[in-house]
């Protein structure tokens, strides 16, 4: 009987506290298209940061990348899941304001990427200094056709930082030059098939065009197809932004001669980390640049471009 109750009161000492498994942090990232290779690599940068550190990534976008109402909707769907971050690429400098206040209101933490919004309240942006990158094709430009040239600039969404920002950036440059004489500015919304059309058109409009410069990789491969498919690559120049399989090829090809590379994956690796360490009150940068360099036949197949240029090979 002793011994039994001595048992008894040694069960009755035994730890059953079993510990809590702390809940993972969701950070949610709100990009403006799913549907080229530029925010693909976004989203595998943001995938790696988020296997890294241990957290949910989720993923959404608006149907269409100018519908800047559509990514209003999914910031609010964010706020309302109660995310512990969000990052986002912004279709618009002014319509993401209010909402992303919102959320940074509500002790949801905002890191911007690739395209800046009207607002001071944001924890951190992540991008290409895209007057910078505007820039760089100007001077491209000067070097390929000279001073002395005609040409028409496409442009993707007004309205968009990235967007205004790299044509401040290339008409700083050519303004400098009497001899350059812009044509026509054409606004393809991202979209391939408007800037194919808008090609066609400037080519039938003006007798004299030396070069095209696209602002962005659907304004690019737009481009490049109607200047192809009419075979005037040895008569019109193509300088273009981003580094998709399309532009590549048709680099090779001599339909583009110039493109303009950013860095994707950085943008969105260091969006999600920040978000991360912002959601865990830790001291993150403001403003971070995440680079651009011109790629051409001379550079493209330089081990070090060849990262950029093809991110999804190991």
């Amino acid at each position: 009987m002793v011994t039994f109750v001595v048992m008894l009161l040694s069960v009755g000492r035994v730890n059953t506290h079993i510990p809590t498994v702390e809940k993972k942090k969701t950070i949610a990232v709100i990009v403006k298209t799913k549907s080229n290779d530029f925010w693909k690599t976004v989203m595998i940068g943001a995938e790696a940061a988020g296997k890294e550190f241990d957290v949910n990534v989720e993923f959404s976008c608006p149907p269409d990348e100018k519908d800047a109402e559509a990514q209003i909707e999914e910031v609010n769907r964010s706020i309302n899941k109660k995310v512990d971050a969000i990052v986002l690429a912004a279709c618009d400098y002014e319509k993401l304001v209010k909402v992303s206040e919102m959320a940074i209101d509500d002790g949801i933490p905002v890191v911007i990427i690739d395209s800046a919004i009207n607002s001071s309240k944001i924890s951190s942006f992540i991008a290409t200094d895209n007057k910078e990158a505007g820039r760089l094709a100007g001077k491209k430009l000067i070097e390929v056709a000279g001073k002395q040239c005609n040409i028409v600039v496409i442009n993707f969404v007004k309205g968009t930082a990235t967007a205004d920002q790299r044509e401040e950036g290339l008409l700083e440059v050519i303004n400098s030059y009497p001899g350059i004489k812009v044509l026509d500015k054409e606004y393809c919304y991202a979209n391939e098939e408007i800037a194919r059309a808008q090609t066609n058109m400037v080519i039938k409009k003006y007798d004299k065009i030396d070069v095209i410069i696209a602002l962005n990789a659907p304004a690019t491969i737009g481009v490049a197809n109607a200047i192809q498919k009419m075979n005037l690559q040895d008569k019109i120049k193509v300088i273009g932004f981003d580094g998709t399989h399309e532009e590549i090829d048709f680099m090779e090809a001599d339909v583009i001669q110039a493109t303009i590379l950013q860095n994707p994956y950085s943008m969105g690796y260091l969006g999600v980390k920040y978000a991360i360490e912002d959601s865990n009150k830790n001291k993150i940068p403001k403003n971070v640049n995440t680079g651009s360099k011109v790629i051409d036949k001379s550079n493209m197949y330089t081990p070090e471009n060849q990262k950029l240029l093809f991110p999804f090979v190991n």
